[in-house]
C-alpha cells in the first residue's frame, strides 16, 4: 500500500516542484501552494461521481462526447471554477507566472489523488506510464490555464478573452487527449500530442516569464 501511494505522489509532486522553482523571482507562499493542491485533490471525488452517473446512465454514448464533456469539460470547468473564485478573486499577484505555479498546483492535486486511485485498483506496474502520461498532461493543461488566467489579471479590456481562453483550451486540450485513447493505434497519435503539448506549455512559461519585465512592479489585489 505504501508503494502504491508513494508511487502515486511522487510524479505530481516533482512536476509541482520543477514548475514552482522555475519561478526565478517573488515565489507564491508553499502553503498557499499546497492549499491549491489539496482542493484539486478534493475535486476528484465529487467529480469521479458525476462521471460515473454519466457513463451509467449513458447519457453520452458518443465517444467524441465521453472525451470532451465527461472527461474534458467536468474536470477542466471545476479545476478552472475553483481556482479562479477560491485563489485568483481573492490573491495578490505580482507577475503573470503565478498563474501557472496556481494552474499546475490545483492540476496535479487532482491528477494525484485520480494517480492513486488507479494504481491502487490497477496495480504499481502502471505506474511510470501514469507519470508519463495522465499526471504530466494534467500538468500542461495547467499551465495553459494558469498562464491565460494570470495574464487575464493584467490585460485590461482584453480581460474576458484570456478569461475564455483559460478554460477553452484546456478543455479542448483534454477532450483530445482522451479522445486519441479511444483509437486503436493511440500511441502513434500520443507521442506528437504530447510533444507538441509540452511545447506550448513551455512555451506559455517562457512568456509568463518574460512578461515579469513588463507586470512584476504592477500588483493588483482582488477582493471579490
Amino acid at each position: 500500500m505504501i508503494s502504491v501511494v508513494s508511487a502515486g505522489i511522487a510524479p505530481g509532486l516533482a512536476l509541482l516542484s520543477y514548475f514552482y522553482l522555475k519561478d526565478e523571482y517573488e515565489k507564491e507562499p508553499v502553503l498557499q501552494v499546497l492549499k491549491t493542491f489539496i482542493l484539486g485533490a478534493a475535486l476528484v471525488f465529487p467529480i469521479m461521481f458525476i462521471q460515473y452517473v454519466l457513463d451509467y446512465e449513458q447519457v453520452f454514448p458518443a465517444r467524441v462526447l465521453r472525451a470532451f464533456i465527461v472527461a474534458g469539460f467536468l474536470e477542466e470547468f471545476f479545476k478552472w471554477f475553483f481556482l479562479y473564485y477560491t485563489v485568483f478573486k481573492f490573491r495578490l499577484l505580482d507577475e503573470p507566472y503565478d498563474g501557472i505555479v496556481y494552474g499546475v498546483s490545483i492540476s496535479l492535486g487532482f491528477a494525484t489523488v485520480e494517480n492513486i486511485l488507479f494504481l491502487m485498483a490497477n496495480g504499481i506496474q502502471y505506474a511510470l506510464g501514469r507519470a508519463v502520461l495522465p499526471v504530466s498532461s494534467h500538468a500542461l493543461f495547467g499551465v495553459i490555464m494558469g498562464y491565460y488566467l494570470g495574464k487575464s489579471e493584467f490585460a485590461g479590456k482584453e480581460k474576458p478573452v484570456y478569461l475564455a481562453l483559460s478554460v477553452v483550451l484546456p478543455i479542448l486540450f483534454h477532450g483530445l487527449y482522451d479522445l486519441i485513447l479511444t483509437f486503436f493505434h493511440w500511441y502513434v497519435w500520443m507521442l506528437p500530442f504530447m510533444l507538441c503539448l509540452w511545447f506550448l506549455a513551455m512555451w506559455k512559461v517562457k512568456r509568463a516569464k518574460a512578461a515579469k519585465f513588463s507586470y512584476g512592479s504592477s500588483k493588483k489585489s482582488f477582493t471579490g
